[in-house]
């Protein structure tokens, strides 16, 4: 295949975009309006926003592109492509390329995608990292004869809508083993004879169940510290656990640490935390759920319920798979309050009714839930492998296309190695 590699420049014009006021004389027209929130993680055609302007929004605050022109994430995310598929204005976030008549958008597209860590490696700034026009113009593109591109583009159409429809299904599959885990403690309940937690509200039937207040069933239900924390911050001391540090029902402390001086931590006992308390998300991902192990242990928090159980009634983890499950999850949301602002108080969640039987039948419970997740997330991680490949297989097969390292004539593209 002859080819040039030509900078974007050569071949079409970058066009920036921009957000109006938020005056309503701008806004809920028939424009559609893009941003990177529209944009897909794969080249795609965007046929609709989530947003939209006037004409006189697109006017005096934005700019309207043809469609054919191609639509690229510049900011928080860098390297994201789509295709215009009607005329459509965009926001600062994104640029668009309005080709010349002798490229084929499709073939420009897929390139990008394929160069998306080239892209974000140009990304400059110190408050947020940006690819300016400047940059993107002097991106190299390879750019065979017009016909050439055609042929490619139409070869990777349906080599990469198979792509597609085996991710699909692959994430369908990784959805299937998220919902079959979260209902694995509702499993385990009726095996024991419990109520059924179809329902936010069961009753229990069996003799040795019963529906418990959680404040019958805890030593302790207190917040994390909730005031400003600018002040009490300190670059080594004790660990301070905020929400975000509360992942997939564990404790992840090194995402982002932040730490309290031993003082501080030690006028507060109350929000010292001791191996099995379960930490409830009050504010943002509002039933999110960690249980504190021997890692965590004498830490202090912010902006969290503790949750301490009675040993003497309650398994610790037990009550952490209770509220990790689908029930769980629905009732804490259930307590919710604050339109503007949702978050839990202590006061609503102490009174959540909460199935409980005797310690052995809880454990019984736990074990069976334990396997359960132990099995799911050995089966996610061959799916999230499956999913990688797959996607490192697309990105192949469009650099071969471009590239010429494959005949896009005779080929099928299933030989391109990931």
């Amino acid at each position: 295949m002859s080819s040039d590699l030509l900078p974007l420049r050569r071949i079409t014009k970058v066009i920036n975009g921009g957000t109006p006021s938020p005056d309503d004389a701008n806004w809920n027209g028939d424009v559609p309006w893009a941003t990177p929130a529209d944009f897909g993680a794969a080249f795609a055609p965007i046929t609709a926003t989530r947003r939209t302007l006037t004409a006189l929004g697109a006017k005096v605050g934005s700019t309207i592109v043809p469609a054919g022109a191609i639509l690229l994430s510049t900011r928080a995310p860098i390297g994201y492509v789509a295709l215009a598929s009607t005329p459509m204005a965009f926001n600062q976030g994104c640029r668009a390329l309005v080709l010349n008549d002798n490229v084929d958008p499709r073939f420009i597209g897929y390139q990008l995608e394929s160069m998306r860590p080239d892209l974000q490696a140009r990304g400059l700034g110190t408050t947020f990292v940006e690819l300016s026009s400047e940059s993107l113009a002097s991106v190299p593109v390879v750019i065979p004869p017009l016909r050439e591109q055609q042929r490619i583009a139409d070869f990777l159409d349906g080599e990469i809508a198979l792509i597609d429809r085996l991710q699909i299904a692959t994430q369908r599959q990784i959805s299937l083993m998220v919902e079959r885990r979260g209902a694995a403690f509702h499993h385990a309940i009726e095996i024991e004879g419990g109520p059924g937690l179809d329902i936010l509200s069961p009753r229990a039937e069996a003799d040795h169940w019963d529906m418990v207040p959680l404040n019958q069933a805890l030593t302790q239900l207190t917040n994390g510290y909730v005031g400003p924390t600018r002040d009490i911050l300190v670059d080594q001391g004790v660990p301070y656990l905020q929400s975000l540090h509360i992942k997939d029902g564990r404790v992840d402390f090194e995402r982002r640490p932040y730490f309290v001086s031993a003082d501080w931590a030690r006028e507060r006992p109350r929000i010292s935390l001791g191996i099995g308390d379960v930490l409830i998300v009050q504010t943002g991902a509002i039933g999110e759920v960690a249980i504190v192990d021997e890692r965590s242990a004498g830490a202090s928090c912010h902006a969290l319920l503790i949750a301490r159980a009675n040993k003497a009634i309650l398994d610790p983890t037990y009550l952490w798979h209770a509220l990790r499950s689908h029930w769980g999850r629905n009732i804490l949301l259930r307590e919710q309050t604050g339109a503007l602002h949702p978050h839990l108080e202590a006061g609503n969640v102490r009174f959540i009714n909460l199935p409980i039987a005797d310690l052995r039948t809880q454990r019984r419970v736990v074990e069976r839930v334990d396997e359960v997740v132990l099995d799911m997330k050995r089966v996610e991680r061959l799916l999230g492998v499956r999913l990688n490949l797959q996607t490192e297989r697309r990105r192949s097969l469009i650099t071969a296309a471009v590239t010429g390292q494959v005949d896009v004539s005779t080929a099928s593209g299933r030989g391109i190695e990931g």
